[in-house]
């Protein structure tokens, strides 16, 4: 832009060469007033005394001289000089020394000028907006558009391109919208230049009809505007637009250069063509752009994606190996591509090749440590990154965040985010995915709430991991907080956070709503089918479970495999033994899936259940592949419920082969022997336990009371309200027994008499539960408990008796399902 003005200049530059002057001053026969400046900035203040007359062009051309040389300390020499030489410089001059000093990165410098100047002019401007927009200072330079034009100086091309530019990295498509109409008046809308700009600024709000209204209105469009419009359908999901504007072009006799070029693979890769992106890599290579940066990249993005990785690396391995871009793409693709080893091989090759890592290399081998749950790789990049202070960069703090998350270090990762100064969504969604898949759901769900209260934006991952956080403590009161939130937001109608909302609402037990949502939806993808298919097999609602299976596949939606591990725990927990049977067939025969150990798990599981050991047992033998401990455990559980301690010993030997320190085996072995009175069996079980240090997970409780969880222990007395607790405890078993109920005291397994095995059971976790909520939850609302064991069959065969006499719904979700007590009933039938 400056040398437009300096071409357009009515004054003319004075001849003498800018060439810095080497030789002694007595042996100069003539000086030039443009030389003398340089001099005098270079040799001292020796010369400041020698009467010359000021000359501005003189110093401008110094300026400009230093601005070609990238010199800034001679730059600032000479401006020293000026000042003491009389400080006379034009506007011409000044505009120069302006845009020196905003070559040079000295923003300050450019700014304090710019308030001295005397007079401005539209150079002027347009030089420190763009001085400001390159530093990150963008509202400043936004405001001096404004007064710009407030000030009446001239709107041209230049003017208008900047500013542009400006409304993009602002990322206010609103501004851009502004300056258009501006653009509209003044008749530069046909420009080339402006008519580029503008392509820029709709194509990144996603405008594509209005930049085609641009694009259609510039005259004399050149490769640049054919690029624009073609990179603006490529990057909006106008892969065929972008392609049938490429043939418009080649056919206006304009070739493609390798902006071109990155955005035809662009669209090709939206089009998951890897033939497309082979014939454009044929023309990259006939036309020697397959070496530029750009488009390899793109290359690498198209074959990695949708064609072979292998592909990749070839295009990889072809071209110059020193752009550090083009090592972190190659290593975030193994990355995602899971393929972990070749990502760290990699990287190491690209520090043996003495290239720089920078923030996005760090962020991919760090997405490696966090895939392989290597912490000690993750701590050795971490003190890397600090060496290369690059411990600042969002990118590879979120990085470090999630490294230290998965690898179960959330000690770590909350300490790198409280030194964030301003931590964006993806800071805040690392730590909260990081504490939800750890099982921390009230800390997940502590910082959802600082991150509404900092009024940090929310996404689909932030709405997901607080509605599974809920999911895992139970709190549906939460959940619905949430859901208010959601409802109030354009992701209202997003089909992942409908997902999450259903899953929340079927794992806090209230399935009525969790069907609504379903309900509510606009679209299904699979996962809401299979969400709520596998919540109505939580809830033992079989026959909705396969209801809704049949709607799925009437509206032609292909069941997968978790689709039918939904399906046949369905049938386990109703026991449709003939219908599982059916379903686990036409899993291979009708839709040729293979089924997995979770499958044979859920049909030995049916089979066991229903009483039918000896066909679960064949089952197991006749399974293709080695049954693992989720299998055996299956059948194990079914001993249990049968009593048949010989094939349950046989199924705890088969465990304990594979996991020597399975506690639930040990436990289920406990209790099987004690259900038949074998107590010495019982005491060598317990002294092996001992013996190898496996504890027994003591059961627990726990209840949701105005959006606060109490938990409870069998017998706990630690609760402030133990006293009333226990009086409730005491009317509820006076209710009971003159209902009829008669206490099953074998559940209590131990070798005590029957009248302390009775006062141990009214003391289970789940009624000290039940009685805290009779305490505090208004007369007539539902109670829900959550168990982290199974339910046993007294404190089952009791919350009927309840629910009958308080007339009131009590819900209670253990280990494996929920029971939903009302006036006796429960609905899982007595089949758990």
């Amino acid at each position: 832009m400056i040398k437009h003005f300096q071409s357009s200049a009515t004054k003319t530059w004075p001849i003498h060469s800018l060439i810095r002057q080497t030789v002694p001053l007595v042996s100069v026969p003539r000086w030039s007033y443009q030389s003398e400046a340089v001099l005098l900035a270079d040799e001292g203040d020796i010369y400041v005394s020698r009467p010359a007359k000021f000359d501005s062009y003189a110093y401008a051309r110094a300026f400009q001289e230093c601005i070609n040389q990238g010199n800034h300390v001679r730059g600032k020499a000479v401006h020293g000089h000026s000042l003491k030489s009389g400080d006379c410089l034009d506007l011409f001059c000044l505009n120069i020394l302006l845009n020196m000093y905003a070559k040079f990165d000295v923003v300050d410098e450019s700014c304090k000028l710019f308030a001295e100047m005397p007079t401005r002019n539209m150079v002027s401007f347009v030089t420190l907006i763009q001085a400001l927009t390159k530093c990150g200072r963008l509202l400043e330079a936004s405001q001096l558009f404004r007064r710009l034009h407030k000030e009446g100086h001239e709107l041209n091309q230049f003017v208008f391109t900047t500013v542009l530019k400006l409304s993009v990295i602002m990322e206010l498509p609103e501004f851009g919208w502004c300056v258009h109409a501006s653009i509209s008046k003044l008749g530069h809308e046909s420009n080339v230049y402006v008519g580029a700009a503008l392509l820029d600024t709709y194509s990144f709000s996603g405008h594509v009809f209005d930049a085609k209204k641009v694009f259609d209105g510039i005259v004399g469009k050149d490769i640049v505007a054919w690029t624009g419009m073609i990179s603006c359908y490529a990057d909006n999901a106008c892969a065929e637009d972008a392609l049938q504007l490429y043939s418009g072009m080649i056919m206006v006799g304009l070739k493609p250069n390798n902006f071109t070029l990155t955005s035809l693979i662009k669209a090709a890769a939206s089009l998951s063509s890897v033939a497309l992106g082979k014939t454009l890599h044929g023309y990259s290579i006939k036309t020697s752009y397959t070496l530029d940066p750009y488009v390899c990249g793109s290359l690498l993005d198209i074959y990695a994606k949708y064609g072979d990785i292998e592909d990749a690396r070839a295009v990889f391995e072809a071209v110059p190996q020193n752009d550090v871009i083009l090592w972190s793409f190659m290593i975030a693709r193994y990355a995602q591509a899971d393929q972990n080893e070749e990502a760290l091989s990699l990287f190491r090759q690209m520090m043996h090749a003495s290239i720089e890592p920078n923030e996005y290399s760090f962020s991919s081998v760090l997405q490696v440590c966090a895939n392989i749950r290597g912490l000690n790789m993750g701590r050795q990049i971490h003190s890397h990154v600090v060496k290369m202070g690059l411990d600042s960069e969002f990118f590879v703090v979120n990085a470090l965040m999630n490294v230290y998350a998965k690898c179960g270090n959330l000690e770590a990762s909350m300490e790198i985010f409280s030194c964030l100064s301003n931590g964006n969504d993806v800071s805040w969604n690392t730590l909260i995915v990081g504490y939800t898949q750890q099982g921390f759901g009230e800390d997940a769900l502590r910082l959802f709430y600082q991150m509404h209260i900092a009024q940090v934006p929310k996404t689909q991952v932030t709405y997901s991991s607080a509605l599974q956080a809920c999911a895992i403590i139970a709190s549906v009161e939460q959940a619905r907080q949430i859901h208010s939130l959601i409802s109030k937001t354009n992701l209202s109608d997003d089909v992942v956070v409908s997902n999450s909302l259903i899953d929340s609402y079927a794992k806090c037990g209230n399935i009525k709503d969790a069907r609504k949502v379903f309900d509510a939806m606009i679209e299904h993808d699979l996962i809401s089918w299979n969400t709520m298919i596998c919540g109505y097999a939580a809830h033992s609602l079989g026959n909705d479970a396969l209801s809704l299976f049949h709607q799925m596949k009437e509206h032609n939606i292909k069941p997968n495999s978790v689709t039918f591990v939904g399906v046949l725990s369905a049938c386990s927990n109703v026991g449709l033994v003939h219908h599982g049977l059916n379903y686990f067939n036409s899993m291979s025969e009708e839709y040729c899936i293979n089924p997995s150990m979770e499958h044979y798990a859920c049909m030995v599981r049916l089979l066991g259940r229903s009483g039918l050991l000896n066909d679960a047992m064949e089952f197991i033998d006749q399974m293709p592949v080695e049954p693992n401990v989720m299998v055996w455990r299956a059948l194990l559980g079914a001993c249990l419920v049968h009593k048949n301690i010989h094939l349950g010993s046989l199924c705890a030997e088969k465990v304990l082969e594979i996991d020597p320190q399975d506690e639930t085996t040990y436990v289920l072995m406990s209790n099987l022997y004690a259900s038949g009175r074998s107590w010495e069996h019982v005491a060598l079980v317990r002294k092996s336990m001992r013996a190898k240090g496996v504890k027994k997970e003591p059961g627990c409780s726990w209840i949701e009371i105005q959006s606060e969880i109490h938990s409870f222990c069998m017998g706990d007395n630690s609760h402030p309200d133990t006293r009333l607790i226990h009086a409730m405890l005491e009317w509820l078993n006076v209710k009971v027994n003159r209902a009829g109920y008669i206490s099953n005291v074998n559940v209590v397994l131990h070798d005590i008499d029957d009248d302390q095995k009775e006062r141990l059971v009214w003391v289970h976790s789940e009624r000290l539960a039940l009685a805290f909520g009779l305490i505090k939850l208004r007369p007539g609302s539902r109670i829900c408990i959550i168990k982290n064991l199974r339910f046993c069959q007294d404190c089952h065969a009791v919350f009927k008796e309840i629910s009958k006499i308080i007339q009131r719904q009590i819900t209670v979700r253990d280990i494996n399902r929920f029971h939903h007590f009302e006036d006796g009933i429960c609905s899982c039938g007595d089949y758990w």
